[in-house]
């Protein structure tokens, strides 16, 4: 397991059923990847660990209460800025009923995953890990 105690930031990747929950990033001045479709997440604070990082951020962005047995995947991605963690939890259909959107983004919707990987607003790094996810489905 790599180590998870020297990280940045971590993001969840909800799925409701079979579509990705995502979100539209606001254009504020210096957020990366204006405009983009993104996933709940965000920075690491104090000491807190990437799962409890990536569902604290999902709870203050959707309103998502979730917990570390509703992850179904984890994976550290090395990046220029740092280590980030992408997690993915499986949640039922309906599950969108639950949302209560906050104060970061333009707004959320749902898309199924294979709409995500064909969009050029998608952030690249992220279609990535929601690729490498469903190639370990196919596997599995």
């Amino acid at each position: 397991m790599p180590d998870d105690t020297n990280f940045i930031g971590a993001k969840l990747i909800p799925f409701i059923g079979e579509r990705l929950l995502v979100i539209r990033r606001d254009y504020t001045k210096g957020i990366p990847w204006p405009g983009f479709l993104d996933f709940p997440g965000g920075g690491r604070e104090q000491d807190e660990s990437p799962e409890v990082c990536a569902l604290r951020e999902t709870s203050e962005e959707v309103g998502l209460t979730l917990e570390s047995g509703d992850i179904v995947w984890r994976n550290m991605l090395e990046r220029p800025s740092g280590r980030t963690w992408f997690f993915v939890a499986r949640l039922p259909e309906g599950a969108e009923a639950q949302i209560t959107f906050g104060d970061e983004g333009l707004g959320w919707g749902l898309m199924e995953p294979e709409e995500y990987l064909s969009r050029s607003d998608a952030i690249p790094h992220f279609r990535d890990q929601v690729a490498h996810y469903l190639a370990t489905q196919k596997d599995a």
